[in-house]
C-alpha cells in the first residue's frame, strides 16, 4: 500500500530507534497543509489539526474561538456537539487548547469506530463552524440584565471564557508570567493575553470572530499530527474526503514575526491582586533574557542544558543562590528555559520579596553568572544534567495525556514555526553532539556570556501584591457597565434583553443527538486488562513487573505507616516534602543533591492514605519512597534510596528552613487553579478518615497549618522542634512493616531485583507498634474558605458508600448522567461557569457536586438542589445512562505509561482490589438502568445529611453568612 493518498505529497520519513517510531512528513498538494504522522505499534492512535492563531490584542479572540467552533458545524448542526461526542465515544483524551500563537483540537482513542467518529466532527468543527452569534454570546461574552427580562436591573457581564479568565487570572503565577511576556515581548503576539483579558474580552466584536476564523482557519496555515497504528495514508483519505478537497487555493501562511530587540535592559513594576492582611515577603522579582529561535534542536537542547546546569536542583550555582538568599524565600516558579514561543526566552528569579530588594536580587544574579563565566563549572555537574536529558528523552510517558499526544506536542513548535519536528523528536545526535561539544570547559561559561551577559534584551519585573486591587477592578468593572448602562436607548435594552431570552431558549431546546455518530455498550470490551508481576515473594517482600519501560527502571519503598502524634500528622506534608531535599549518608544537601542527579531520573516522598472497599472507617495507609533510574544506575538508585530513608540528615536546619519557606511560597499559586478540588475535598472532610486525612494534609487546614509552622520559625527553638519531629517519624517509620516494588524491561529486570538486595535487612524488619490511628465524627459542615479570587469554586457532598458496595458502580453513572443531562446545561452554559458536574467519591464514600470558576453561589447550590427533580424527570432517559456508562467506562480503561500500568496493579492489588472485584464493578456499570439511578438518587441525595464548601472572596461575605455557611480565611 502506497505510504500516502494521491492529494498528498510525500516528503520524508525518519526512524527513531530510541523511541521505536518512524516518523513520516507529507504536504497536501493544494492547501500546503503539513501532515506529520508517528507510525507506531500503539492501538491508543492519537489525532491532532493546530493552527497558526496569532492574537494581536488580548481580547481572547483565539480562545473564544477555540470554544465556538466546537458549538455546532455545517454536518452536525447541534447546539454541543463536543460536550455530546464526549458521552457518544471511548476516548482516551478528548480536549481543544489555545496557546499563544496556536490553536489545536486533539484526540485519543483505542477503538476504531470511535476514531472515526471523534474525526468527523472534529474535522466538520474546525473547517466548517456555523460561529452562531448566540454561541459567541454564551462562550464568549454578553451584556445581560441581573434580571434577565429587567431593563431596569443592573447590567452585569456574562461569558463563559470571560469568567474562565477572571479564575485563571486570580493566579499570582499566572499573572506574573502574562506581565512579564508582556514586557520582554513588546511587539510580537506574545505581548498579548492569548486566553483574554476580562478587562479587554468586552471588546470583540461578533465579525472579528468570524473574520479571524476565515483567515487563520484555513487549511494552509493547519499542521495534522497523527500517531499509532492507523496508516498515514488511511489518514489522508479521511483528510481529503471530510474538508479538504472542499479547499482548491493556498493563503499566505501566517508566521509569528521576530521581536523588536531592546538595545538596552529594561525595568518595569507592575501589582497583582492578593486580599491577605499580611503583604509582607510577598512579592515576586524575575529576570529574563529573549533568547534565539527554537527551529534548531541544538539550540533548544542547548537551552535547556544551560536552565538544567544553573537551575535543576539545590547544587546548581543558580539556583543555590536563590535559595540561600536572605532576600527571598524560594526561587521564582518562572525560573528556567520557556521553549514554545519562536523565541526562546531564559528566566531567574525570587518569590517571597520585597519591591526594594529588586537591585540586590538582580546583582546576585549577574554576579554569579559572572562567577560562573570567570570560574568555569565543574564537569560532573555538566553530566549529571546530560543524564537527565537522555533520561527525559528516553522516558515512555502516558499516565496524565496520552503517550503519542506528549510527543506530538513535544514536537510541535518545530511545525508551527518553520522549524523541524522529527528533530525535535529526536534529539540522539544532537544529545551526542552535546556530548562532544561539553569536552570543552568552557562550553557552559561561553554559552551564559553569549546568550545571556551579552544579551541586552534583558527585562527585570517586580510584581508586588496590592490588597486594593481587586476591589478596584471590581469597581473600574461596575463602573464601566454603569457608563453603558446608562447611555443605552430603549432599542438597546430591548435588544439585550432580546438576546437573552434568545440564549435560554436556545440553551434550553433539545437537539437531535441522533445526528452524531456514537459508540454503544457493544462497542465496549468485556475483558479488563489483568497485569500480573514476574515476581512476587512475601517472604522476601518483593513484587516485580516486567513492562516496555524503554531502559528505564522504577524502584519503590512501601512502608505501613505508623501511628503518629497530632503534632507528626501535621508536618508529616513537610516531611515528605524535604526528606529527599536534604544530605545523606554524611553528605550535605548539596552533594546528595548532585549525586541524585548523576544517579537517578530524582527522587521522591509520599503518604497514602486509601480507602477500604468495604468500611468507610477503614483504611490502608502507606509511606512510599520512589525513584528511577536507567537501568545501568539501578545499583546508584537502590543505594541512594536507602541512605535517603536511614541515614537523611535533618539537622540542615537552614536547609528545613528554606525548603519549608520555599514550600509556603509556592503554596498560595495552586489554589484558585485547583479550587473546586479543594472545594470538594472540605465538604467531604467529615465523610470518612480518608477524606479528613486528605483534607488536613493537603486540603484547605493543610495549607493553613503548613501557613501556621513557616510563621512559626520566627520562634527560638521551634525550627528544632520541627526537627525532631521529623527525627521521630523517621525512627517509627524505620521500625514499620516494609516490601518492594521493581519494574523495569526484560533487559534490567533481573538487576534490577539483585540491585536491592542491600534492602533486603530493611524489608526484613517486624512491625513494632500499631498502624496510624484516624477516626472522625460524621456530622455535616457548611463553611466559606476566603481568598483571592474574583469567581467562586462550590462544593456540595452527600454521603455515600464504599466502593465495594453494589451501589457504588450505579453511584458513579449517576455522577456522569447528572454532569452531562442537567448541570452542563445549568451550571455552564446558563450559569456561565467555566465547568460543572458531579461525582462518585470512592476515597471519601460520598456524592459530590461541584462548580469551577463560577460567577453564581448560592443559585450554583440551588441547581445542585435541582438536580434530584431532574432525575426523576421525564428529561433523565436510558438513553442518557446508556451515554453516562461509557462516559465511566473509557474513564475507568484510560491507559496508562508502560511503567504506569504496573504501578497501578499492583496497588489494585495491595489495597485489595482485586481483578474479580474489579470486574464485578465494571459489569455494574454496565449493567446500570434508569431505574437504578433515580433510586440511588432518592437514597442518598438526602439534604439534611449534605456537607458545603465554598471557595469564595470576601466580597460575598454577606451572602455566605446569610446561607449559614461559617466564614474561614485561607
Amino acid at each position: 500500500m502506497s505510504k500516502n493518498h494521491p492529494a498528498f505529497e510525500f516528503i520524508t520519513e525518519h526512524f527513531i530507534e530510541s523511541l521505536n517510531i518512524t516518523v513520516q512528513h507529507f504536504k497536501h498538494k493544494v492547501t500546503g497543509a503539513e501532515h506529520y504522522h508517528l507510525a507506531a505499534d500503539d492501538p491508543q492512535n492519537v489525532f491532532m489539526v493546530a493552527l497558526r492563531t496569532v492574537p494581536m490584542d488580548s481580547t481572547g479572540v483565539a480562545h473564544i474561538l477555540e470554544h465556538t467552533v466546537l458549538c455546532g458545524s455545517e454536518k452536525y448542526p447541534v447546539r454541543d456537539p463536543f460536550f455530546m461526542m464526549i458521552r457518544r465515544s471511548l476516548n482516551t483524551f478528548m480536549n481543544a487548547f489555545t496557546s499563544s500563537d496556536w490553536t489545536a483540537y486533539p484526540f485519543a482513542t483505542e477503538n476504531r469506530k470511535d476514531f472515526q467518529n471523534l474525526l468527523e466532527v472534529y474535522m466538520d468543527a474546525v473547517f466548517f463552524p456555523n460561529i452562531d452569534p448566540l454561541d459567541f454570546a454564551q462562550e464568549g461574552h454578553r451584556l445581560e440584565f441581573s434580571e434577565m427580562d429587567d431593563p431596569t436591573s443592573d447590567l452585569t457581564y456574562k461569558g463563559v471564557v470571560f469568567n474562565e479568565m477572571k479564575g485563571a487570572m486570580s493566579s499570582p503565577v499566572s499573572t506574573l508570567w502574562q506581565t512579564f511576556s508582556a514586557e520582554i515581548y513588546p511587539t510580537s503576539t506574545y505581548h498579548y493575553n492569548s486566553g483574554g483579558d476580562p478587562k479587554d474580552i468586552p471588546e470583540l466584536t461578533y465579525e472579528q470572530l468570524v473574520e479571524f476564523h476565515r483567515y487563520h482557519y484555513h487549511p494552509s496555515n493547519s499542521v495534522f499530527m497523527t500517531y499509532g497504528d492507523i496508516s498515514a495514508a488511511e489518514h489522508q483519505t479521511q483528510f481529503e474526503s471530510l474538508a479538504l478537497h472542499r479547499f482548491n487555493d493556498q493563503v499566505e501562511r501566517i508566521m509569528v514575526g521576530k521581536e523588536k530587540r531592546y538595545s538596552q535592559p529594561m525595568q518595569f513594576e507592575n501589582r497583582y491582586a492578593l486580599n491577605e492582611d499580611d503583604l509582607s515577603k510577598k512579592t515576586h522579582i524575575v529576570l529574563g533574557w529573549l533568547l534565539g529561535e527554537n527551529q534548531n534542536p541544538m539550540d533548544v537542547l542547548k537551552g535547556h542544558l544551560l536552565s538544567a546546569v544553573l537551575l535543576d536542583n539545590s547544587a546548581s550555582p543558580l539556583r543555590q543562590a536563590l535559595e540561600a538568599s536572605h532576600l527571598a524565600t524560594a526561587p521564582s516558579p518562572l525560573c528556567g528555559l520557556e521553549d514554545s514561543n519562536k523565541e526562546m526566552v531564559f528566566v531567574a528569579g525570587v518569590q517571597g520579596s520585597e519591591a526594594e530588594h529588586a537591585d540586590e536580587i538582580e546583582t546576585l544574579i549577574l554576579e554569579t553568572l559572572e562567577r560562573i563565566v570567570r570560574d568555569g563549572i565543574d564537569t560532573d555537574q555538566v553530566e549529571a544534567m546530560l543524564h537527565q536529558l537522555e533520561l527525559s528523552q528516553r522516558e515512555i510517558g502516558g499516565d496524565s495525556y496520552p503517550y503519542g499526544l506528549q510527543l506530538i506536542l513535544q514536537s510541535l513548535a518545530g511545525a508551527m514555526h518553520e522549524g523541524d519536528p522529527i528533530a525535535l523528536l529526536d534529539t540522539d545526535a544532537a544529545l551526542q553532539t552535546l556530548r562532544d561539544e561539553v569536552t570543552d570547559p568552557n562550553f557552559i561559561p561561553n554559552l551564559i556570556q553569549e546568550w545571556i551577559l551579552d544579551n541586552p534584551h534583558r527585562v527585570r519585573l517586580t510584581l508586588s501584591p496590592d490588597d486594593k486591587l481587586s476591589a478596584e477592578q471590581d469597581a473600574d468593572e461596575k463602573a464601566k457597565l454603569k457608563r453603558i448602562q446608562d447611555d443605552l436607548s430603549d432599542a438597546d435594552k430591548h435588544a439585550i434583553v432580546e438576546r437573552s431570552l434568545a440564549l435560554k431558549a436556545r440553551q434550553e431546546q433539545l437537539d437531535d443527538a441522533s445526528i452524531l455518530p456514537e459508540v454503544t455498550k457493544e462497542d465496549v470490551p468485556s475483558e479488563i486488562k489483568d497485569i500480573q508481576p514476574v515476581k512476587s515473594d512475601t517472604e522476601s517482600h518483593l513484587t516485580a513487573y516486567q513492562a516496555g519501560t524503554n531502559g528505564l527502571s522504577y524502584l519503590q519503598m512501601i512502608l505501613d505507616l505508623p501511628d503518629f502524634t497530632e503534632d507528626e500528622q501535621a508536618v508529616l506534608p513537610l516531611f515528605n516534602a524535604c526528606m529527599t531535599e536534604l544530605g545523606s549518608a554524611g553528605r550535605d544537601y548539596l552533594e546528595t543533591q548532585s549525586l541524585q542527579a548523576a544517579v537517578t531520573g530524582g527522587l521522591s516522598a509520599k503518604s497514602a492514605v486509601r480507602a477500604n472497599l468495604h468500611d468507610r472507617d477503614a483504611f490502608y495507609s502507606h509511606f512510599i519512597l520512589s525513584g528511577k533510574a536507567l537501568n545501568k544506575n539501578q545499583p546508584g538508585l537502590a543505594d541512594l534510596m536507602l541512605e535517603t530513608l536511614e541515614e537523611v540528615r535533618f539537622d540542615e536546619f537552614d536547609r528545613i528552613r528554606d525548603l519549608i519557606g520555599q514550600i509556603r511560597s509556592s503554596m498560595d499559586h495552586g489554589i484558585t487553579g485547583n479550587g473546586h478540588g479543594l472545594a470538594m475535598s472540605a465538604a467531604n472532610q467529615t465523610a470518612s478518615p480518608v477524606a479528613n486525612w486528605n483534607f488536613k494534609r493537603s486540603g484547605f487546614a493543610g495549607i493553613q497549618t503548613i501557613k501556621s509552622i513557616y510563621k512559626s520559625l520566627e520562634t527560638d527553638g521551634e525550627l528544632e522542634r520541627i526537627s525532631q519531629l521529623f527525627g521521630g517519624i523517621q525512627q517509627k517509620l524505620l521500625q514499620a512493616s516494609k516490601q518492594a516494588l521493581v519494574i523495569s524491561d526484560e533487559t534490567g529486570l533481573d538487576s534490577g531485583i539483585a540491585s536491592i538486595s542491600e534492602w533486603q535487612g530493611a524489608l526484613s524488619t517486624n512491625a513494632i507498634g500499631n498502624g496510624l490511628q484516624l477516626a472522625v465524627p460524621h456530622t455535616p459542615i457548611h463553611q466559606a474558605w476566603v481568598t483571592s479570587t474574583q469567581v467562586n469554586f462550590c462544593a456540595k457532598s452527600y454521603p455515600a458508600v464504599t466502593a465495594g458496595h453494589e451501589d457504588a458502580p450505579k453511584l458513579s453513572i449517576l455522577g456522569a448522567c447528572l454532569r452531562n443531562g442537567f448541570l452542563h446545561s445549568e451550571i455552564r452554559e446558563k450559569g456561565g461557569a467555566y465547568g460543572g458536574g458531579a461525582s462518585y467519591n470512592a476515597e471519601a464514600g460520598t456524592f459530590v457536586f461541584y462548580s469551577y470558576r463560577d460567577p453564581r453561589l448560592m443559585e450554583t447550590y440551588a441547581d445542585f438542589d435541582r438536580a434530584l427533580d431532574w432525575v426523576l424527570s421525564e428529561d433523565a432517559t436510558q438513553a442518557k445512562v446508556d451515554e453516562a456508562i461509557l462516559n465511566v467506562i473509557s474513564a475507568m480503561d484510560k491507559p496508562g505509561s508502560p511503567a504506569g500500568e504496573a504501578r497501578k496493579a499492583f496497588y489494585q492489588q495491595l489495597y485489595g482490589r482485586t481483578h474479580a472485584m474489579r470486574k464485578q464493578y465494571r459489569e455494574g456499570v454496565l449493567s446500570t438502568t434508569l431505574d437504578d439511578i433515580r433510586s440511588v438518587a432518592e437514597r442518598y441525595l438526602k439534604s439534611d445529611v449534605a456537607s458545603s464548601a465554598v471557595l469564595t472572596h470576601s466580597g460575598m461575605s454577606d451572602t455566605v453568612k446569610d446561607n449559614g455557611f461559617e466564614i474561614i480565611t485561607l
